[in-house]
């Protein structure tokens, strides 16, 4: 089973392996859409260090209707996955009353690997999920906050870690959509000497979209796995992706017929990534010679690189060539973790502890340019980068009988990193440490029921040009790592028959919402912020085949310290909400339906410019013609809701307009009503 909290493997490491824990899950061959009990998310009582953490299952990733793959990430509860410019680029993530922008302050990991891109060049912690086949998530673990030692940068808000399949039935999958919209999937898994595995699955995607100018997305996906008896796996992955992209475009564009709803002032717009890494991945159980416990470790090397064109002010700086910017990033990541968890005593009260290595090297090269036609004009910005950090930690959780335990833990991170900028010759080295102390109380379970009460000290890393750019606007340079610090109380039961429910109550602080703009190549000091919220989620199985669930997140996001702009933090959505209900196993039946609702937020400081957010309703369902044969219906945005994906306020400039531009709401629209029909097979 997949475990939490420090007991058994405290949580599986940030770093170490989904995958042997879904195999486990799986019965080692038997993959979760097996299971007859429809189940999002399992129960987790008795093993959590908070109310506000869990585990999404394979069969609701399967079951979920998703427009795009990182959508399988909302199975968290609360989290909100958009997009504002294109199907090829990491999608927008919003949480707990945050912005996350591409990624930041939420970590994400793919069989151990991580996915946040540091000092990326159009968002730091940029998270691109594209190199996903859906078919080989095998299930999502999440926690939120900063309450896990074994969690480190980019995980202040929230940490995601999607395991990789430990087998995979023999499939063809072809799908087509309203959209412009193909897809092509085949895997399979080849049984080999003792009970080990290889499994082989591809997948190639094409979509069009809603566009005036389409997306014309070309996607490739391969994957290549290794899964032994032993605990070692070892994964291939190969993504090649190239694109068009409708950024947001400006309201009034629309409102004097230069463009539809759906259209674009640049239609140059787009980009093209590329992205190829080994891993290795490994558990083991140690015998009593060895001390017991059980050891894990990982190790990854990752080769990516990506382009990207976005024109978001037109004609703002440059009224004759217009201001669209290119952007390259080409990195290597390469890393590992190592941890150890044991059983042991302290004081005489009955002990789970754990430690652990996690180390991590980037090496990259970025800039950005001024372009017109995606054809390079100017040379705005290019460096190259080394940072590397090492993290060490140590948890405990101690049993006072059965009725409360305590959580302590420490982490210790190092980051290093040296730039040189090639345009400017402003070069520079960069060092910074950081201690987080960590925290959880659970009192229960009673009539399974506990409370948890926590605290704890988190971060994440800056771009290291932020230190270094003095030439494009950095007044004073900031801090190479920006602190956080959060606290939580929660209730989580299972009282009731067939209902799993939890509450938090909780408070995230901010040293400063210091964030690095690659969209205009400049450092902008943020202030620091504060948010407090409530989160209320619960499932319902009032029968083996059927699940009824509701998600509720309500928070409020201010700055802290006075200003005359006001002190709303900009793009922080005050409610997130999702209510839906799973069906599997009803005869040949099988699908789901989803509300998904992102409240009203504020565009600006002072809450003068507001976005509405936006509701739809997706619904997917499938029948099962034969034991080996499935059609699957999936219908996105069923009541055809005409509010917007996304939405900013910011001054761009149009053709004839005054040369400093016009201040002006920005949208991307939802997608209309669309629908995709998939037929699979398996053998």
């Amino acid at each position: 089973m997949w475990t939490f909290g420090w007991a058994a493997a405290a949580g599986l490491a940030a770093a170490s392996t989904c995958a042997q824990a879904y195999a486990a899950e799986s019965g080692g061959g038997r993959t979760l859409s097996e299971v007859v009990v429809t189940a999002s998310t399992q129960d987790v009582l008795g093993k959590a260090a908070t109310a506000s953490e869990g585990v999404i299952t394979k069969q609701e990733l399967e079951l979920r209707p998703v427009y795009r793959v990182g959508q399988l990430l909302e199975t968290v509860p609360g989290l909100v996955v958009t997009v504002h410019s294109g199907e090829g680029k990491a999608n927008q993530y919003l949480l707990r009353g945050f912005n996350l922008d591409h990624g930041t302050d939420l970590a994400t990991f793919v069989g151990g690997m991580p996915v946040n891109a540091r000092t990326h060049a159009h968002g730091q912690g940029y998270t691109d999920l594209n190199f996903l086949i859906p078919e080989a998530a095998a299930g999502v673990r999440f926690t939120k906050g900063p309450y896990y030692a074994t969690e480190g940068d980019f995980s202040s808000v929230g940490a995601n870690h999607l395991g990789l399949v430990a087998e995979l039935p023999g499939q063809v999958s072809a799908s087509a959509g309203t959209v412009g919209d193909q897809r092509l999937f085949a895997g399979t898994t080849l049984e080999l000497r003792g009970g080990d595995r290889l499994i082989l699955a591809g997948e190639a995607v094409h979509l069009d979209g809603p566009w005036d100018h389409p997306d014309n997305l070309r996607k490739t996906n391969l994957m290549l796995r290794y899964v032994g008896e032993a605990g070692l796996s070892l994964t291939a992955l190969y993504y090649r992706g190239l694109w068009n992209a409708t950024t947001d475009q400006p309201e009034r564009a629309m409102r004097q017929g230069l463009i539809s709803r759906f259209g674009t002032l640049d239609p140059s717009d787009g980009g093209g990534s590329e992205r190829f890494s080994l891993s290795a991945e490994y558990a083991r159980d140690l015998g009593l010679a060895f001390g017991g416990g059980r050891i894990e470790a990982n190790a990854y090397a990752i080769r990516s690189q990506l382009t990207l064109f976005n024109d978001f002010t037109h004609f703002l700086d440059d009224s004759a060539n217009g201001d669209q910017h290119g952007q390259n990033d080409r990195r290597t990541t390469a890393g590992g973790a190592l941890s150890y968890a044991v059983r042991t005593t302290l004081l005489g009260l009955p002990t789970d502890a754990i430690v652990g290595l996690q180390g991590r090297y980037d090496r990259l090269y970025v800039d950005a340019r001024h372009t017109r036609a995606r054809a390079s004009l100017t040379t705005l910005l290019a460096d190259r980068v080394a940072e590397w950090n090492l993290s060490a930690y140590g948890e405990a959780t101690v049993h006072f009988g059965h009725h409360a335990r305590a959580v302590g833990g420490l982490r210790a991170d190092h980051f290093a990193a040296s730039d040189t900028n090639l345009v400017g010759g402003i070069s520079g080295d960069q060092q910074a440490g950081l201690l987080q102390p960590k925290g959880s109380l659970i009192l229960g379970p009673w009539m399974r029921t506990e409370l948890y009460l926590s605290a704890g000290r988190g971060f994440h890393s800056n771009d290291v040009r932020a230190g270094t750019l003095s030439d494009v606007g950095v007044v004073a340079r900031p801090p190479f790592l920006v602190k956080s610090k959060g606290y939580e109380v929660g209730l989580r039961t299972s009282a009731v028959p067939h209902l799993q429910a939890a509450v938090t109550l909780f408070q995230a602080e901010f040293a400063s919402e210091l964030t690095y703009n690659a969209d205009v190549g400049q450092t902008e000091a943020g202030r620091p912020g504060r948010r407090r919220g409530v989160e209320i989620t619960a499932q319902y199985r009032p029968r083996p085949w059927i699940e009824l669930s509701a998600n509720l997140a309500f928070s409020r996001a201010r700055y802290t310290d006075p200003d005359p702009a006001g002190d709303h933090i900009e793009d922080a959505p005050a409610f997130v909400g999702s209510a839906g209900v799973l069906v599997d196993n009803l005869g040949p039946w099988f699908g789901a339906v989803e509300l998904r609702d992102l409240g009203a937020h504020a565009l600006s400081s002072d809450d003068l410019h507001r976005s509405d957010g936006y509701r739809e309703v997706n619904l997917d369902l499938g029948y099962k013609l034969t034991p080996t044969l499935r059609v699957q219906l999936d219908v996105f945005n069923l009541f055809d809701s005409r509010q917007n994906a996304a939405d900013y306020v910011y001054v761009d400039r149009l053709p004839g307009e005054p040369a400093q531009g016009v201040e002006d709401r920005h949208i991307h629209p939802l997608e209309p009503r669309s629908a995709r029909l998939a037929v699979t097979a398996r053998f």
